[in-house]
Parts: structure tokens; C-alpha cells; sequence
């Protein structure tokens, strides 16, 4: 598969090809993910520029905002490119202190399913993410949006937040197509999971790619940044592409500049000698 963006796509189905890297648009929420953005305007250019950028992975939920994100997408891309895909996340809900709590019996979960598709203006959703919160067994969950799936409301799953024994029961349930969890070049714990992911065919999406980061792992990002003439944000990024062909990447702004930034980490190549002083701040 061939994109005009840098890093390239992946095919994960028939219908399903994402671009590696995506857009995750949780930040054209208001502060703390709640309520409308800070420029309305500029939010609305932003996703029309991923869209003329040629990326065909767009992440949200309809609990960003709540619902704000699902329609400044719906205002700004409605109706929507062919080759777009977008995938969005259950399991959690917005309480009125900001709070995250989970989501996940069948009366929310479908509930979920229909809202996302009301707002986004859809009558599937290319792909649902399963966000999970604790280490409860997930095959309950996941089966409600697997009958949804059977119903031609949802196309395709995905987990989030999982341990590696819930993403291998979820495996029992029903074909995954992606993963999404917390890892960056310093937050090693799902190398693994990564591997495994790679293994099977699946996408692997990190979340929080700059989170986690010590002062002395940081000095070496930072070293490694000046000496391939790129921000520590976008090697951080570029690792991650060269550590698994499996990983996409759904880095989020709020600002057209910063997105032109993280589209450029397609096109960054990193040494040898980089790579292992990557791989050591992980070690």
C-alpha cells in the first residue's frame, strides 16, 4: 500500500488501511478534554488538514468533549472522504467533576455504539475500541460489541488500555484489529504485547508517546533530537515507527502547525547510533 504522507500505510482488512500516522483528536476538546476548544475555527482547519494531508486514520470518542469532538468532526468532514476511517472508543463516560469512569455493561456499551454513530452522522463505524479500566475479564464487553459487529452497526474491533491477558482472551471473542495502550520509548512494559501484535497482523497504537519521562531519559531524547536537527516530540514519534511495523501513531493538536510538525516524523530517519540510545532510555 502507497500514501502520499510519509511512513506509509497499513493494511489491517479488506476495507480497513490506515495511514502510520493518524490523527487523535481527544485535544480539540476544551481543557481537560471537556467542553468546546479553545479556538473553534482553528480546530475545524485542523481536521480539514489531516484530511487534505492524506491521513485516513482518525481517532476519537464521543466521551471527548463529551460529544463536542464527534461534532466538530461531523461539522468540519461531513460527509466523509472514502478512503477515511474513522475509529472511535467505548467503555468509559464523562461525569459532571471531569471524571472517567468506566462504561462497560451492555445498556452503556450500546448506547455508546449509537451515539457515536448519531453525532459522526455514520450507519457504521469503521472501527469501535474497547476501553478497558481495570483487569476485569473482558469477554463480557466485548461481546456485546461483537453482536453490534454481527449487526452491521461496527465493521471492526479493537481493545484499549488492556493487560496481555486480557487482549488474548478478547482474541476468543473476536477478530481484533488494533491495540490500544500506554507505551513510548520509555515506557517499555508492552514491548511483548508489541511483538505479539506485529506477529499476528495487528496495529499497535501508543498512547501517551512523550509520558513517563525521567530528567536523564529526557537529556538523551533531547541529545539525539539536536543531533538529527528535530524536536524531542518528534523523535519520540519516529522511534516508535521504527520500533514495530505494527505501530500507528494518532498524535493529537489543536493547532495546524503542530500537525504539519507530526506528519514530518514520517520522513525522519534515524542512525544506528540514535536508535541505540533510544533503545537504552527504555533499557
Amino acid at each position: 500500500m502507497t500514501t502520499d504522507l510519509p511512513g506509509g500505510a497499513l493494511r489491517l482488512a479488506d476495507d480497513l488501511v490506515l495511514t502510520r500516522i493518524g490523527f487523535g483528536a481527544m485535544q480539540l476538546a476544551g481543557p481537560g478534554v471537556w467542553g468546546p476548544p479553545r479556538d473553534r475555527d482553528e480546530a475545524l482547519r485542523v481536521l480539514r488538514a489531516v484530511v487534505d494531508a492524506g491521513i485516513t486514520h482518525l481517532d476519537t470518542s464521543d466521551y471527548y468533549g463529551p460529544h463536542v469532538v464527534n461534532e466538530l468532526i461531523r461539522e468540519a468532514l461531513h460527509p466523509y472522504p472514502g478512503d477515511l476511517r474513522i475509529v472511535t472508543k467505548v467503555g468509559a463516560r464523562r461525569t459532571p467533576d471531569k471524571g472517567w469512569p468506566p462504561a462497560l455493561s451492555r445498556d452503556e456499551l450500546v448506547r455508546a455504539v449509537h451515539d457515536n454513530l448519531e453525532r459522526l452522522g455514520l450507519e457504521a463505524l469503521d472501527v469501535v475500541n474497547l476501553r478497558m479500566s481495570d483487569d476485569r475479564d473482558i469477554t463480557e464487553p466485548l461481546s456485546v460489541l461483537a453482536g453490534l459487529r454481527d449487526e452491521g452497526l461496527v465493521r471492526h474491533l479493537g481493545v484499549s488500555n488492556v493487560s496481555a491477558e486480557q487482549f488474548e482472551a478478547a482474541l476468543g471473542v473476536a477478530p481484533i484489529v488494533g491495540v490500544q495502550n500506554y507505551y513510548n520509548v520509555a515506557k517499555r512494559d508492552d514491548d511483548a504485547l508489541v511483538d505479539r501484535c506485529a506477529e499476528l497482523g495487528i496495529a499497535y497504537v501508543p498512547f501517551f508517546p512523550l509520558g513517563g519521562f525521567q530528567p536523564l531519559q529526557a537529556e538523551a531524547l533531547h541529545r539525539v533530537a539536536a543531533d538529527v536537527g528535530a524536536t524531542d516530540r518528534q523523535v519520540a514519534l519516529a522511534w516508535l515507527l521504527h520500533r514495530s511495523p505494527a505501530i500507528l501513531l494518532i498524535p493529537g493538536t489543536s493547532s495546524v502547525a503542530h500537525l504539519r510538525d507530526n506528519i514530518a516524523v514520517g520522513a525522519l530517519d534515524l542512525p544506528a547510533e540514535a536508535l541505540r540510545t533510544l533503545d537504552a532510555i527504555g533499557g
